[in-house]
C-alpha cells in the first residue's frame, strides 16, 4: 500500500466495527472515532458502549459521542464539540476522509465538506433499492434473492449519493438478518478498504444512482413482530427470518407470547382456520396460514425462557393440535 490515509470513522454497531477493524488492519490511521452515546442494555440496563467504541478504546483511538451533529438542532453544544473534534483531527492529524457505517446520526453539510476526500458511506444494499435504516431486514422480508454493499460518496440526501464501488451477494433460502448481516459486514469492510486505495490512486469513478427501483427501508418497529397468520406461509416465513435477531417474530397463544426464531414453509395444504396448530412434535410446530399453506416452526422461545428447538420447547410447554394462535394484523 502507498502512504496510508488518515480516516475519521463514524459508526456504532457491530456492522461498523467490522469495517473499522479492516481499515486499521489495512494500515490506515484513524485519529478520531464518532459513535452514538452509551445506551442502557441487558437485564440490568447498565450503560454499554457501542461495538465501535469498544474497538476504538482497544486501539487507543480518541472517541467523540455527540447526541447530534446539527449546530441548529436540539443539542448545539454537542454538535459544536463534535465539529471542533473533527476540525482538530483534520488540522492536527491531517485527516483525509471520513468513513461512515451505520452511524445513526444525520450528517449536516459541514460534516460532509470537512475532509479533503469527503465522506464515504458503507451501505448494505444494492442502491437505489433499500435506502434507509434497515436494508438487510427489508431485503429478506421482501423476498429479494440478491443484495450487496455499495460504497457511496455521501451527499445531503438520504442514501442518494453517487455510487463508487459495488459488490453483490446472494440471499439464500435460510438466511436470517443475523447471518446475512455477518456476510455483508465482512464484504463492506473489504470494499471500503478497496475504496480507500482507489481514492489514494484517484481511480474512483462516481456513478449516479438510477431513478428507477428506489425503495425505502423503514426502521424496524417492535410492533411489527406480531405474526399475522392470515398472511401466506411464505410471507410469514420471510418475516421470521427478517426479524431474527430483532425484534423476533412473535405469536400470541392465550396469555403466552411465544417468539418464533426459525421456521420452514411446507408445501402441504390444509382446510383449518389461520393460526390453528396442525401438529406439534420433535420436528416442529406446524401452523395453518391464511393462504392454505403451512409454517413449521422449529425454534421457539417462551417469555423469560431460552431459545429452544421444537423438541426441547415442547417438553416444557404443552402445545397440541387444535389450539389456535391469535390472528391479527402485524401492521396496524
Amino acid at each position: 500500500m502507498s502512504q496510508p490515509l488518515r480516516v475519521i470513522f463514524a459508526g456504532t454497531p457491530e456492522f461498523a466495527a467490522v469495517a473499522l477493524a479492516q481499515i486499521l488492519a489495512a494500515g490506515h490511521t484513524v485519529p478520531l472515532v464518532l459513535t452514538q452515546p452509551d445506551r442502557p442494555a441487558g437485564r440490568g440496563m447498565k450503560l454499554q458502549a457501542s461495538a465501535v467504541k469498544q474497538l476504538a478504546v482497544q486501539h487507543n483511538i480518541p472517541v467523540a459521542q455527540p447526541m447530534s451533529l446539527r449546530l441548529d438542532g436540539k443539542y448545539p453544544d454537542d454538535a459544536a464539540a463534535a465539529q471542533a473534534a473533527i476540525a482538530q483531527a483534520i488540522s492536527i492529524h491531517q485527516a483525509d476522509v471520513m468513513v461512515v457505517a451505520a452511524y445513526g446520526l444525520i450528517l449536516p453539510q459541514w460534516t460532509l465538506d470537512a475532509p479533503r476526500l469527503g465522506c464515504l458511506n458503507i451501505h448494505a444494499s444494492l442502491l437505489p433499492r433499500w435506502r434507509g435504516a434497515a436494508p438487510i431486514h427489508r431485503a429478506i422480508e421482501a423476498g429479494d434473492t440478491q443484495t450487496g454493499v455499495v460504497i457511496m460518496q455521501m451527499d445531503a440526501g438520504l442514501d442518494t449519493g453517487d455510487m463508487l464501488l459495488t459488490d453483490k451477494l446472494a440471499i439464500v433460502a435460510d438466511d436470517t438478518t443475523a447471518s446475512l448481516h455477518d456476510r455483508l459486514a465482512d464484504m463492506g469492510g473489504a470494499l471500503v478498504v478497496r475504496a480507500l486505495a482507489d481514492a489514494q490512486a484517484r481511480k474512483l469513478q462516481p456513478v449516479k444512482q438510477p431513478e428507477d427501483g428506489i425503495c425505502y427501508a423503514h426502521k424496524i418497529d417492535k410492533a411489527e413482530a406480531a405474526v399475522d397468520w392470515l398472511q401466506s406461509a411464505e410471507a410469514i416465513g420471510r418475516r421470521v427470518r427478517a426479524f431474527n435477531p430483532f425484534p423476533a417474530a412473535s405469536a400470541q397463544l392465550g396469555a403466552d407470547v411465544i417468539k418464533l426464531w426459525r421456521a420452514t414453509v411446507e408445501p402441504t395444504a390444509h382446510q383449518k382456520p389461520a393460526g390453528t396448530v396442525l401438529s406439534a412434535d420433535e420436528y416442529g410446530v406446524r401452523v395453518a396460514c391464511g393462504d392454505g399453506g403451512v409454517l413449521c416452526v422449529t425454534e421457539l422461545q417462551r417469555a423469560g425462557g431460552k431459545r429452544l428447538n421444537a423438541a426441547d420447547f415442547l417438553r416444557g410447554f404443552a402445545l397440541t393440535a387444535g389450539q389456535c394462535f391469535e390472528t391479527h394484523s402485524a401492521q396496524k
